[in-house]
């Protein structure tokens, strides 16, 4: 029996094939976005960035406040968020404000956020 997800008969397209190799990133590159959607599994996380696309820049402080975490958690995820890239600091004297890095860390979050509206709505 041939499995749902399998070819029914072995007929590759050399052309299609040649295409999809030419459009793949590289190993490397694809190491760096699991990377990324690594640290996009998990929720808190997730919720930070989120507060931080909403208001666009906020303090630690502020950052737990709206999330309903520990500002030791935030400062944790901070760092791992900052040194990935995915968010950007400045410091003012003794606070220091965290923004999103990018228009693409922005994009990224609007597209997930509604592909996972969508889904949910055909559930």
């Amino acid at each position: 029996m041939i499995g749902f997800d399998s070819c029914a008969l072995t007929d590759v397209d050399p052309g299609r094939v040649a295409a999809a190799k030419r459009a793949l990133i590289s190993t490397d590159d694809a190491g760096d976005l699991a990377a990324c959607f690594r640290l996009l599994g998990d929720p808190k996380r997730v919720r930070i960035l989120y507060a931080l696309l909403e208001a666009g820049e906020l303090c630690v402080c502020d950052i737990a406040a709206a999330v309903d975490i520990s500002e030791t958690t935030v400062s944790q995820a901070m760092r791992l968020l900052r040194t990935a890239g995915i968010v950007r600091n400045r410091r003012v004297g003794r606070m220091v404000y965290y923004r999103l890095d990018d228009a693409h860390v922005r994009l990224l979050l609007d597209v997930s956020k509604e592909h996972v509206v969508r889904e949910g709505a055909r559930r």
